[in-house]
């Protein structure tokens, strides 16, 4: 395969983000956006799917976290599309089931080129994580880059705590970061009994 590198600049009235990321890297990060868990998060998916990622978002925080984390999501969703290309080689499917503790969280992905993307979680969290982090932004972040990758993304929370305990908001999210990151990573492997070839019927996804 080519190299497998993209970078993208995102720029608004209310945001200005950078991605760069490297889908055959290591796994080392580089993230800044002003949402200490966010860049937690992000942290997760180059660690966990094994991609070099730079990202840089500088947003209007003084108003809400609502613009920096969607147009981040964004602009990481075209840059991962970018850095894949036509597809050619790839395995295209990835599915992971991951623990944390007391949650458990599936996600699976399909590299199809339609964007379509199913997110279940629990709706009793807590409504925010560190100073910043809207719980409810979790969803937002996977349509956001679900569609701009576009990707079919389901991610599932299956359990969130034990019984007759309130979920660790923290930890439901993670797990959910941590799940698609793995789940990523088995999408964009290259496969080699693909021959090089696209892996659709179609001759192109």
């Amino acid at each position: 395969m080519t190299s497998r590198f993209a970078r993208v600049e995102r720029s608004t009235a209310e945001t200005k983000v950078l991605v760069e990321l490297d889908l055959d890297g290591t796994g080392s990060a580089d993230i800044a956006t002003g949402i200490g868990f966010f860049d937690h998060m992000l942290g997760q998916i180059a660690r966990h799917g094994a991609i070099d990622l730079r990202v840089a978002t500088e947003g209007d925080l003084e108003v809400d976290a609502h613009h920096t984390v969607e147009d981040t999501a964004l602009a990481l969703g075209a840059a991962l599309a970018e850095a894949l290309g036509d597809k050619r080689g790839i395995r295209r499917y990835g599915d992971a089931l991951i623990p944390l503790d007391e949650v458990l969280v599936q996600a699976a992905v399909d590299l199809s080129g339609r964007p379509y993307v199913v997110h279940d979680e629990p709706v009793d969290i807590a409504p925010r994580i560190g100073p910043i982090y809207p719980t409810s932004m979790t969803r937002h972040v996977w349509e956001s880059l679900g569609h701009s990758a576009r990707m079919t993304l389901h991610v599932s929370v299956l359990r969130a705590a034990r019984p007759g305990s309130q979920p660790d908001a923290h930890h439901v999210v993670e797990a959910q970061f941590k799940a698609f990151a793995r789940a990523l990573r088995d999408a964009v492997a290259p496969d080699p009994r693909a021959a090089g070839g696209v892996p659709s019927t179609k001759g192109v996804l």
